[in-house]
Formats: structure tokens, C-alpha cells, sequence
């Protein structure tokens, strides 16, 4: 197709729809028409609350308000993830966003701190971590440092409902058109297959000259229309049916989300302004329904605020994300259970990756299968790093675990496990969205612990390591003490005029 590009039609809203409708306005401008269609009787899934830090990149290019964000979405601060009864019952380890220690050349700080173990210094190594140290404190407050050693990088906490809601206003502010109704049918070219309009049930036609398709896991155009297939990852990935229910907000706000494990899947607890987000993402082979939902009503630890939601789902990835004019965004493009809060944030990657290809003089066949690959990679990478909290596991409780343990997992994700094991290397992949220091964290917190270390390491003396080691601990711990309470934060911060 040659046809220049003058018109977009998003096909469904939720967050998708409204991120997507949002920054492709705000970066293509007035050239591009930007038509959101979706119906007020089709509702979302709508519990992704828990985000990571590319969100305050995506919220910036918007030009959002942080204090105005945070108080219209009942938003709080994220500084990671608390993994609980994940290598064994009754042990916990963080998932942050910071980073242990020190950078160093050549040498990953978690060698020399690795070696000082060897030596008998009785540390862990997030007790060099400032994210964790404040995540534990309860306490928050945007830090301006020019030195990467005592930085915070958070992420968010917010109600996706609101948050689609905050996005529409902004987005009509902007200019894009919303139209309501529900999609009859759907109109494509003889000739080549491209979509040309969607038919509402009222006999509206929209037309259009790219269309995304936010319309959730039916794949109204992407698979319905389209067949772009689906590559099924149940076999790594066995969960496949979540349950939501809000609950009663706690007097104390922790800044970060809770991840906990059961027998046949986990659950999770999410702080709020407003409410507690709570859930339970478990296995349909290793749960009925109701024992899920005992599981979760009876873990829950504040009052009951409304009804639970009943979500099931395949992981996975749509084979071609891209096909024809249709680019799939969200959970039409496919799903990856929210253990690291990478579902908003694959709607923010597709649509600055569209944005990066976007066909301003017609589909090309080079841009979409660029699209795809990238897409591909993408998906794969946190395939991997999602597996690795189920496969290494010491836990004898049932069969959910042991399977997980002894299953065959992708090679690119045995390659890392081997390489750590052996020599306490890691190495990011190009374009992959979790850090070393991420890789570490879970890593360890599973129970890998490396064999060996770098031998740059050795080459400070005993005492220089050790002095070393506690000048960065002290140096992390040091901002602490300066931090309100992340209530105190979220009442001045969020209370200040725009």
C-alpha cells in the first residue's frame, strides 16, 4: 500500500487505546487525524496498577503534571518488588530499580562484593542498594543528585481505570476525535487485504488509513480479521487465569508492590491512594476457581471493597504484531502475566517503536517486518526473565513447583542461568528492557549463587575492599534519614498547585 498516511483509527480505549491515541497525537501533530472508536458496554481489564520507570519518560513526552497525575490516578510511589515464598516458603527477597553499589570499569560491583563474602563480610547485597533501604524505611522524595550512586529511580502505583480516564482528557485536549459505538463489522480492501473501515452497529463507517488495534485479547483485527496467529507460551508459562478485588487501603502506604507465591500461583498486593489492588494470577491445572478465589479473600488483609473479576488468559505473542495496516498494541498484540509490571509498558514500547517506523508515505513491507523483529526480541527477552522467577525454585510443596523446576526452558534464558552460575557474569542483551542489576537481584534472590567472581576484584587488598564496601554502604544509607515518609510525600506533593 502507497497510500499516504493522513488518518489513524484506534480501535478500542482502555490504556491502550488512550496511550496510544495520546502520544501518537502529541508526536505526529496536526498532519495525522487521530480517531479512537470504543463503546462505553465493552468493559477492560483494567487491573494493571503497578508500572515501571520508562512510565515517567511516556508521562513527560505527554507533558503530564507529575502532582496532577499522581492526584487524579490516586497514584502512589513504586521503588520495586517485594518477592515472597518464591525460592522457599517464608523467604523474601526485593526487586528494585536501583542498582547495588557502585559502578565500576570492567567489574560488576556484585563481584568485589561477592568476594568480600568469600572473606566473611556478613552483607547483603541489597544493603547496598538506596531503592531498597528507602522502599523498607516506607519513605520517598525525588532526589536531584548528579552522582548515579545515591539516584532513586521509581516507578508508580495508579488506578488504570483512572489513568485511561486522565489520558482521554488529555488526548481530546489535543485533538484527537473519540467515537462512541460498538463495531459491527469490519471492512477490507480486495485487492491487498488492508483494512479500509470498521461499521459500527448504527451504520457508521470510519475509515481509515492505519489502524491499531487496542480491542484486548479477542484481537478484533489483528487475529479476527487478519489471522495473524499466535505463538503459545503456556508450556514456560503455566498460569492462566487471574482474579481481582480491591480492598481497604492501609494506614500506611509501602512504596512498593508485594508479590507473594502459593502452591499453584501468586498473588499480589498493590497500595493505592484510595484502595488496596489485590489479585491472584494462578495455574486452571493446579486451582478450581474457587480455591483461587479462598486463596485470595482469605490473604487479604483489609476489608472487601467490591467484586472480583474473573480474567482468563493465554501468555504468549501474536506472531506478526504488525500485519498488513494493523498494528496490535496491548493485550491484542499478547499477554505476559503481570509478575514485573511489563504490561503498560509494552503498550508505551509498540507505540514509540511504531513511531520510529511510522509509514508517513505508505505500509512497506521493510518497516513491517522491522517492526515485527524488533517486537519479537522484545517479547522473548521478558519471556525470559519471567521464566527464571518460576524455574529456579527450591520449593517441594506441590506440583506447580517441582514441574516448573525440572521443565526444559528457552536456551537464551539456560545460557544466562549457566553463564551466572559459573562465573557471576551477566550481560544485557541489546534493547533489553530489565538492566544487569535486575538479572542480579532475581538471580540471587532464586538462590543461584555464582562459583566465581571477576578477578578484578582481587585487586585491592582485604582491608581496601572492605573499606570500600562500607564507604558505598554508608554513602547509601546517608540520604535515608533526609526522606520523608512516603505518606508525607504523597500529602505535599500531590496537593501542589499546578
Amino acid at each position: 500500500m502507497h497510500t499516504q498516511i493522513k488518518k489513524v483509527v484506534v480501535v478500542g480505549g482502555g490504556t491502550a487505546g488512550w496511550i496510544s491515541a495520546a502520544l501518537l497525537k502529541k508526536l505526529l501533530g496536526s498532519p495525522i487525524d487521530i480517531e479512537l472508536v470504543e463503546s462505553e458496554s465493552i468493559g477492560t481489564v483494567g487491573v494493571g496498577e503497578a508500572t515501571i520507570p520508562p512510565i515517567r519518560l511516556l508521562n513527560s513526552v505527554l507533558g503530564l503534571n507529575e502532582s496532577e497525575f499522581l492526584a487524579k490516578t490516586k497514584g502512589t510511589i513504586k521503588l520495586g518488588i517485594q518477592f515472597e515464598n518464591w525460592r522457599v516458603e517464608g523467604e523474601s527477597y526485593f526487586h528494585s530499580f536501583g542498582a547495588a553499589g557502585k559502578s565500576m570499569a570492567f567489574c560488576h560491583f556484585h563481584h568485589f562484593w561477592q568476594r568480600a563474602q568469600s572473606l566473611g563480610l556478613n552483607t547483603s547485597l541489597w544493603d547496598y542498594d538506596l531503592n531498597y533501604l528507602a522502599a523498607k524505611a516506607g519513605k520517598f522524595a525525588q532526589i536531584n543528585s548528579k552522582d548515579p550512586i545515591i539516584e532513586l529511580p521509581y516507578a508508580y502505583h495508579f488506578d488504570a481505570g483512572l489513568y485511561a480516564k486522565y489520558l482521554r482528557e488529555a488526548s481530546e485536549r489535543m485533538g484527537v476525535t473519540r467515537t462512541e459505538g460498538l463495531i459491527k463489522h469490519v471492512e477490507q480492501d480486495n485487492d491487498s487485504g488492508f483494512i479500509r473501515s470498521v461499521v459500527l452497529q448504527d451504520g457508521r463507517k470510519i475509515t481509515g488509513d492505519l489502524f491499531i488495534d487496542c480491542s484486548g485479547f479477542r484481537g478484533l483485527l489483528i487475529q479476527q480479521q487478519l489471522g495473524a496467529g499466535f505463538d503459545d507460551w503456556s508450556h514456560w508459562l503455566p498460569c492462566d487465569r487471574a482474579i481481582a478485588v480491591p480492598s481497604q487501603r492501609h494506614a500506611t502506604t509501602l512504596p512498593y508492590t508485594r508479590s507473594i507465591a502459593h502452591a499453584g500461583g501468586w498473588q499480589w498486593r498493590i497500595p493505592l491512594q484510595h484502595r488496596n489492588g489485590n489479585g491472584v494470577v494462578y495455574s486452571s491445572q493446579h486451582y478450581s476457581q474457587q480455591q483461587a478465589l479462598d486463596l485470595l479473600l482469605k490473604n487479604l488483609d483489609s476489608e472487601v471493597l467490591g467484586e472480583p473479576n474473573f480474567i482468563k488468559f493465554q501468555t504468549g505473542r501474536r506472531r506478526q504484531q504488525w500485519s498488513r495496516n494493523v498494528i496490535a498494541v496491548g493485550l491484542s498484540s499478547g499477554f505476559l502475566e503481570p509478575l514485573e509490571s511489563t504490561s503498560i509498558h509494552l503498550i508505551q514500547s509498540a507505540i514509540v517503536r511504531l513511531l520510529h517506523l511510522f509509514p508517513h508515505q505508505g505500509v512497506k513491507a521493510v518497516d513491517v517486518a522491522e517492526y515485527n523483529r524488533q517486537s519479537k526480541i522484545e517479547y522473548e527477552q521478558i519471556r525470559d526473565f519471567i521464566i527464571l522467577h518460576y524455574h529456579v525454585n527450591e520449593r517441594n510443596d506441590s506440583h506447580f513447583w517441582r514441574d516448573l523446576r525440572h521443565m526444559a526452558v528457552p536456551d537464551s534464558l539456560r545460557h544466562k542461568i549457566e553463564l551466572f552460575r559459573a562465573t557471576g557474569r551477566l550481560f544485557r542483551e541489546q534493547n533489553d528492557l530489565f538492566l544487569e542489576s535486575s538479572w542480579l537481584q532475581v538471580m540471587l534472590g532464586q538462590g543461584i549463587i555464582p562459583q566465581d567472581y571477576h578477578p578484578i576484584a582481587n585487586n585491592l587488598s582485604q582491608d581496601k575492599l572492605f573499606a570500600m564496601l562500607n564507604t558505598i554502604r554508608a554513602v547509601k544509607n546517608e540520604p535515608l534519614a533526609k526522606l520523608p515518609s512516603h505518606d508525607d510525600f504523597l500529602r505535599s506533593f500531590c496537593t501542589k498547585p499546578n
